[in-house]
């Protein structure tokens, strides 16, 4: 990619960031010049942004790796993995929110905010310099609080102010591990931290990478950092949920990735064990807490729990095996795709919140049942979907970095996963509620944005439930055959 030059740095070399700002601006100053109950330009204006630069990532992956404006942005297969996944997630989750969104006051303004959480998701995975990592995680952060919030009621501000605090109270945890690592090695690059922090202070190390860690583990929702997921995911709107729980996701574990793999890749601590450690608590917890729920957006929050020590397992692994960056690639795309369709399906019957009323109220829609069923058990792990590939990928990925203990807790845990996915299909295949729905959650009615109709549209929700079922299965087999080819070589 060629390009225009300022300071020797290539600035085109960043185009795929470039668009999403620029849709971000011009969103925003289209918005001010447009009617309310003509929004949907702004939507369409954000939608192509997203095209364009998942389209321009596509592009630039096929280009060797390299690292941009003094080394700072790391441009390589990771992150123009997290390019495309993010651009196009926040593509669709647009649409998801238009759902509930249209006509709200502040439409405009809610497109933009997620456009600009992206980018932040984007900073983090490409973070080669822990001062960006600080903005990514910042720029991650604070649009998703306003989101949050943004239905502007009770449950809306009670989620937004736990997200806050807890963002709050890790962030400067993260910040005391970047000053205790700066002190240990003098500079905050990558490459120049993975040549000293072997030779640093213990003590400085344990608490510098500490700090770190659980600055991306609380944009991953890992466990210990993770109580804000269930509160908020439950607390939110259900498109808003989506995007809470996926796309900072995707950049804070391809920023982890990163720093296992090159500042943290020969400390003298073992972090890929406590790495594995958080993999192994993420997804026990998370499926243990997820047995007794009936909500089932606090169900999901506990599923994306344990789909992070999935993720985290080839964290752990980055610097062991060269199968990492594929696992990696795969399980984000495919996590993406099946979790947004997951949360699809509860907006698209927005009153039901708990499993029974889900299962009343879709009896005259099967076909809804239908793409929730491929989407829960794509959750699991179950072929041919993308997140069985993933899943494969990734515990190959455990097993060769010598990891095999971790390998046999993620598979008792998936099969453990099955049983809860299971509360939830089995009343929605019968059609009728399995008990006298007395669950917390209970007749709330749909969770708008204050100041939207009050009536929410199904047809686009049920559309992406179905595009995003119909995706899992046909990612499963392309990556299937993609995995089948590279190991084989």
């Amino acid at each position: 990619m060629t390009g225009m030059s300022v300071g020797g740095e290539r600035v085109l070399a960043l185009l795929p960031e470039l668009l999403l700002l620029l849709g971000a601006v011009g969103g925003l100053l289209l918005g001010l010049w447009t009617p309310q109950h003509r929004q949907w330009r702004v939507r369409l204006l954000v939608t192509a942004a997203c095209l364009a630069s998942a389209i321009a990532a596509a592009v630039a992956l096929s280009e060797p790796a390299e690292r941009v404006f003094e080394g700072t942005w790391v441009i390589d297969t990771t992150t123009g993995v997290v390019r495309i996944v993010v651009a196009l997630g926040v593509a669709v989750l647009v649409w998801l929110a238009s759902a509930s969104l249209a006509g709200h006051p502040r439409e405009t303004e809610a497109y933009v905010l997620m456009l600009l959480g992206g980018l932040g998701s984007i900073a983090l995975a490409a973070s080669g310099d822990l001062l960006l990592l600080v903005a990514g995680y910042l720029l991650a952060s604070v649009p998703l609080y306003a989101l949050a919030g943004f239905a502007k009621d009770s449950a809306g501000v009670e989620a937004t102010m736990k997200y806050y605090l807890m963002g709050a109270f890790v962030g400067v945890l993260m910040l005391v591990g970047v000053a205790a690592l700066v002190l240990a090695a003098g500079t905050t690059s990558y490459f120049d931290l993975a040549a000293q922090l072997p030779d640093a202070s213990p003590a400085l190390l344990a608490v510098g990478i500490l700090g770190v860690l659980a600055g991306v583990a609380f944009k991953a929702g890992a466990v210990p950092v993770h109580f804000w997921v269930p509160d908020v995911t439950a607390g939110t709107t259900p498109p808003m949920a989506a995007y809470l729980t996926t796309i900072p996701k995707i950049g804070a574990v391809a920023a982890a990735f990163r720093l296992l793999a090159e500042p943290f890749a020969d400390v003298p601590l073992d972090v890929p064990l406590l790495v594995a450690v958080i993999a192994a608590a993420s997804m026990t917890l998370g499926n243990l807490a997820a047995f007794n729920q009936t909500d089932v957006l606090r169900l999901l929050a506990y599923s994306t729990v344990s789909q992070v020590g999935y993720l985290f397992m080839v964290v752990a692994v980055a610097a062991r095996t060269d199968l990492a960056v594929p696992a990696l690639a795969i399980y984000l795309a495919g996590y993406a795709v099946t979790n947004i369709g997951a949360f699809a399906a509860v907006a698209a019957v927005p009153a039901a919140r708990t499993i029974n009323d889900w299962a009343t109220a879709v009896g005259r829609h099967r076909w809804l049942v239908v793409g929730l069923v491929v989407c829960l058990l794509g959750l699991v792990g179950t072929p041919p979907t993308a997140v069985f590939v993933g899943k494969l990928a990734v515990f190959t990925a455990a097993w060769d970095g010598a990891l095999a203990w971790l390998v046999v807790v993620a598979a008792i845990n998936t099969v453990a996963s099955l049983f809860y996915y299971l509360r939830w299909i089995a009343p929605a295949f019968a059609g009728v509620p399995a008990a006298p729905s007395m669950q917390e959650g209970a007749g709330r009615g749909p969770r708008t944005a204050a100041g939207t109709a009050q009536r929410t549209r199904r047809g686009v929700p049920t559309g992406l439930l179905h595009g995003a079922a119909v995706m899992s299965l046909l990612l499963g087999l392309g990556s299937g055959w993609w995995l089948a080819f590279a190991l084989s070589t």
